[in-house]
Formats: C-alpha cells, sequence, structure tokens
C-alpha cells in the first residue's frame, strides 16, 4: 500500500493535556468530518475537514468533544476510561465500544523487584471498557453531523455495566469462556474493532488468537423496550445471540474494522505488546454470511501492508475516504505511540493517507 500523503488532525488543547492524539485508537469518515477516539478517556472527537484551493483535505480540526457520560449511564461514571478501540458508523447511527479487557499492571522505571513482581501480579477491571454505545445522529444547523440524546424514537443506548455486556455473553462460549480472566494483553479478551453494516455489528477481537486463529463476533443490537437508554441483543437468523467467525490471518489479531461494501476490511497486527507485521486484509462478502463461519487464508484477500515501527507508529485505525479525485479509492490510518515526525508544532497529529484495490 502506498502512502499518498499525509494530512493533520489538530486537537484542542484539553485533549492534548489528556494525550488524545497521541493515543488513537478509532476513526470514522461522516462527510466532511471525521469521528475519531482515543483510548485515555470517556469521549469521542469530531473533527471538520479543511481543503486546499483544489478542493483536497489537507487536514483536519475544529475538534467538538463529546462525552459519553452525557449520554448513557457509564457503569462507573465520567470520570473513568472507557479504552474506547472501535467507531463505526452507519444508518444515522454512531457506534462506540470499548476494549472489554482486564488490564496486568505494567512495571515502570524505578520499582524495586519487589515492587515490579507484585504490579505483575495485579490484574485490574475497569466497568467502563466493558461497553457498546449507539448514539443517534443528526444534520445540525451548519450541516455538519451532531450527536444528539434522542431523535423521535431514536435514542442514545448503551450495553453493558448490568450483567449484559459482551463478556458476559460469552461466560459459557466453548472457545472464549477461557481468555475471559487473563488480561488483553497476554492475549486474553481485547476488542480492537467494530463495523456495522445494515442491522448487523461485526466486533473484532485482537485477542484471544486460538491457535492462529483470530475472532470476530457477529451481534444484531436493538433498543431495549422497557428501556430506551439501554440496548439488548435481537437474536440472530439462527436464533443464536452471536456468531463467531474465525479467520486464518496468519497468526495476527484483528486491530480494526472497516465496511466496503459487503466486504470488510481488517486491519491485522500483533495480538501482545508487539511491533509489526501490519496489514489490511478484505473479507469479501462478510456482510452476507448467515452463519458461524470458518474463513480459511485463500477466501481473504490481502490488500497490502503498512509501515509501523519498533515500539512506535502502531495503526490502531481505517477509514475508507470518501474522496472525488485520485485514481482510485483511499483509506486513512491514525497511529498509536506515534513516531517522533508524526507530532506538529501545534498540538496535531499525521494520519496517513493510503491507496488501496478494490
Amino acid at each position: 500500500m502506498i502512502v499518498e500523503r499525509r494530512v493533520e488532525l489538530r486537537f484542542a488543547e484539553e485533549s492534548q493535556a489528556a494525550e488524545t492524539h497521541t493515543n488513537l485508537s478509532a476513526v470514522r469518515q461522516d462527510g466532511r468530518c471525521l469521528w475519531v477516539a482515543g483510548d485515555e478517556t470517556a469521549t469521542v472527537e469530531r473533527l471538520t475537514a479543511e481543503f486546499d484551493e483544489n478542493g483536497q483535505v489537507t487536514g483536519y480540526g475544529d475538534q467538538r468533544t463529546i462525552a459519553l457520560a452525557d449520554f448513557v449511564e457509564l457503569p462507573a461514571g465520567r470520570d473513568e476510561e472507557a479504552d474506547i478501540e472501535g467507531l463505526a458508523r452507519a444508518d444515522g447511527w454512531l457506534w462506540a465500544i470499548g476494549s472489554h479487557s482486564l488490564k496486568r499492571k505494567r512495571i515502570k522505571p524505578g520499582h524495586s523487584d519487589r515492587k515490579s513482581r507484585k504490579r505483575l501480579a495485579t490484574v485490574v477491571r475497569e466497568e467502563n471498557r466493558h461497553i457498546l454505545v449507539r448514539l443517534p445522529l443528526v444534520t445540525g444547523p451548519d450541516g455538519l453531523p451532531q450527536v444528539v440524546a434522542a431523535d423521535g424514537d431514536r435514542t442514545a443506548a448503551v450495553l453493558g455495566g448490568r450483567g449484559d455486556s459482551l463478556t458476559d455473553l460469552l461466560a459459557d462460549d466453548p472457545h472464549l469462556a477461557p481468555f475471559l480472566s487473563i488480561p488483553s494483553k497476554d492475549n486474553g479478551i481485547d476488542i480492537e474493532g467494530i463495523a456495522a453494516v445494515g442491522d448487523r455489528i461485526y466486533v473484532g477481537l485482537r485477542g484471544p488468537v486460538l491457535r492462529g486463529w483470530a475472532v470476530l463476533i457477529e451481534i444484531s443490537p436493538e433498543t431495549d423496550p422497557d428501556d430506551p437508554g439501554r440496548l439488548r441483543l435481537r437474536p440472530l437468523d439462527s436464533g443464536e445471540l452471536y456468531h463467531t467467525h474465525f479467520l486464518d490471518l496468519g497468526g495476527l489479531g484483528i486491530r480494526d474494522l472497516c465496511p466496503d461494501g459487503d466486504d470488510l476490511l481488517i486491519l491485522t497486527g500483533p495480538t501482545m505488546s508487539l511491533s509489526g507485521p501490519v496489514r489490511v486484509v478484505r473479507w469479501p462478502n462478510a456482510a452476507k454470511v448467515a452463519a458461524p463461519d470458518i474463513v480459511h487464508a485463500d477466501e481473504l484477500t490481502v490488500v497490502g501492508n503498512l509501515p509501523h515501527g519498533d515500539g512506535e507508529d502502531h495503526a490502531e485505525g481505517i477509514a475508507v475516504l470518501d474522496e472525488t479525485h485520485g485514481d482510485g479509492p483511499t483509506l486513512l490510518v491514525v497511529y498509536d505511540s506515534p513516531a517522533g515526525e508524526r507530532l506538529t508544532d501545534h498540538g496535531g497529529i499525521y494520519a496517513d493517507v493510503v491507496s488501496f484495490s478494490r
């Protein structure tokens, strides 16, 4: 995949202080805007495109922050991070999903051996990570998309926090239940991607990877008729509340998902704290699969490889761009732990625009 150009994403001082710009984990285009999220807050950000004299996008700025707690009930309140790892937009909805992961405390420089061993034995569950949020979108007076609490009978709603999260759903799953007590960086449960196609939501797991097979979960959330601020899962055509799909991604996990028609583009990368390889893979006609599936490597298409650094420049989010110029489709790629050269002098961060083939 060829990097055609870089575009600057500009953030306000508050988001710079929260290090949102250096912890980007998700991105989606929405007309002239981008929805982005970092994994250290409980917010979603909206950025608006800036153009040159030829009508080409040169960057995104004019940041607006959407605090999830303003629209839904967060299990641990507004001040605890939600570790948002995926965003999806479809049919007038914006979806955000937390990692649903456990966290093992890390060793920091200067810790004694005793303290280091104690931290490595400490596993933490943060409840705001275990949420799926659905937000109604409307067109504001300025012609740009904005989040509202309600639009007619369309309401902001959340799944999780009441024993009904996706990890609660998996408690008896024959493949995934054994990993629920394992921290994400140890090959435990770690959601890092989401895509919406029609009434289906596809959730990609960075971990676990099962003997080289990555895991994708398919669900169909709907408003709980007893509480419009809550979601519940509608049975799929099979009568099950979810399907698991296993994909041969060459031992890599899923770092993001992005729909492209009926196909799913899958950003793949290492499941644990490693650097590279990172590539984009296409699952053709994924949205037409009606039953749990085993997807072999020869049923997938490698779209291309993305650059990565050693301990930096980890591709975390991809979005198909709707651009009217150029010779073919493009993807916007955002990075976590960015290299120093991606940081701009006024609190911005460079994202890559890469060409790809359909």
